[in-house]
């Protein structure tokens, strides 16, 4: 990884949707490239855990919402939100938890570099949940991992979403079949030995998006390795849970991590 990865260049404030959190959008290097993120931090004094957020989708689907990342930080975490390169004013082209997983491994340095900021856990939505994997992979000192209706499995992606097959063939360079080993070194499933930090495995059991199978198959890699797993499963949910029970898996996943660094 490139030592400059992390480094912040430009700090700019934002409209916060919640009077108790301040908001700022931060331009930092990685891999060479100026790349963009949201920051989300409670206002009051003292030091937080670390909250990485990596976003589901591609380009415009999927971007970070202000009141999304706002939302876990009066949870009482200093998150901080890629948004992924090519996108917001970045420079550089997202490819699908590709290069641009570098995005989200700089981004956490980001979040290690601020003073206020203790230990980190890393949270991944949708297409961020591979993303999540590969970063507690790479950063063996996460505190924890929390993945919420995330892939798991690239060649699965491609077979069960034909309205995704287009995009990630021009990102990727072709088909699962035509070069497997492409969709495998995206798959964090083959790598999940170096992982360290404990996992949370958040899944709706009816998610058209992302199936369940992704879920049930990061679950059944992690007990093999008799890695640290808990899985939430909501019988009758969707890809997208409805705001009450949305509000409160947030509160319940913050004080999971919570406890996952006690002092």
């Amino acid at each position: 990884m490139d030592i400059n990865n992390g480094t912040i260049l430009e700090i700019i404030r934002f409209p916060s949707p919640n009077p108790r959190v301040e908001l700022k959008v931060i331009t930092y290097l990685s891999g060479g490239l100026k790349v963009k993120g949201m920051l989300a931090e409670p206002i009051q004094d003292g030091t937080f855990d670390g909250f990485l957020y990596l976003r589901g989708g591609i380009k415009n689907v999927g971007k970070v919402r202000p009141a999304r990342i706002a939302q876990f930080a009066s949870e009482g975490f200093i998150v901080f939100a890629p948004f992924y390169r090519g996108n917001q004013g970045g420079q550089g082209n997202e490819d699908f938890a590709g290069e641009d997983r570098e995005d989200a491994y700089a981004a956490f340095q980001v979040l290690k570099s601020l003073p206020r900021v203790r230990d980190i856990h890393i949270f991944g939505f949708s297409r961020g949940g591979v993303m999540a994997l590969w970063a507690g992979i790479q950063f063996p000192e996460a505190a924890s991992v929390v993945t919420w209706g995330g892939v798991s499995d690239m060649t699965l992606t491609y077979k069960e979403r034909k309205d995704l097959r287009r995009m990630m063939k021009r990102v990727i360079g072709g088909t699962p079949e035509k070069y497997p080993e492409r969709y495998k070194e995206r798959t964090a499933l083959y790598a999940l030995e170096k992982m360290k930090a404990p996992v949370l495995i958040i899944h709706g059991v009816k998610d058209l998006n992302v199936k369940i199978e992704h879920a049930y198959r990061l679950e059944r890699r992690l007990r093999s390795l008799d890695k640290p797993v808990e899985c939430w499963y909501f019988e009758e949910v969707t890809h997208y849970f409805p705001p009450s029970l949305n509000r409160n898996v947030v509160h319940d996943l913050a004080k999971w991590m919570k406890n996952q660094t006690k002092r």
